[in-house]
C-alpha cells in the first residue's frame, strides 16, 4: 500500500488543529509500522507545524520524532506565504516546488502522487 499524508491544518487554529496534525502524524505512523510506503507533507498553513512539532515539549513531539523519516517535504510557496520556510530549512526538509502554480516558487503537486499511485489522506 502507498499513501500520502498532507497536513493543511495551521498550528494558530488551536485544539481542533492539533487533533488534526496529530491524527495524520498517527495515520502516518500506523502505515510506516506496517511496513507500507508512506510520505508526509505539509502543505498551506500546515508548513507552520516544522517550527512547533520540533519543540521537545509539544504533545505530538514524540509521535512527530517516530514519522519524522518519512516527511517527504514541505510546500515551498506555502512556507513561503505562511512563514515556514526558515523551521523546514532548518530541520533539513526539502521544499517542494514541482506544481509551478503562478505567482509563486512552486507548490507540492498532489497530482504527481496520485499519479504515482498514493491514496491521499488530509489533515
Amino acid at each position: 500500500m502507498k499513501a500520502t499524508i498532507i497536513i493543511f491544518s495551521d498550528p494558530k487554529n488551536g485544539e481542533e488543529a492539533l487533533g488534526r496534525a496529530f491524527n495524520g502524524l498517527a495515520a502516518a505512523y500506523d502505515f510506516k509500522q506496517a511496513g507500507d510506503d508512506v510520505s508526509i507533507v505539509f502543505q498551506g498553513a500546515g508548513t507552520r507545524w516544522i517550527g512547533e512539532l520540533n519543540k521537545p515539549h509539544h504533545p505530538a513531539h514524540e509521535l512527530f520524532e517516530a514519522v519524522k523519516d518519512q516527511v517527504a517535504g514541505v510546500s515551498c510557496g506555502c512556507a513561503s506565504v505562511f512563514g515556514g520556510t526558515e523551521e523546514a530549512e532548518q530541520s533539513g526538509f526539502d521544499l517542494i516546488k514541482d506544481n509551478p502554480v503562478p505567482g509563486t516558487p512552486g507548490v507540492a503537486s498532489l497530482r504527481k502522487y496520485a499519479a504515482e499511485g498514493s491514496t491521499i489522506l488530509t489533515f
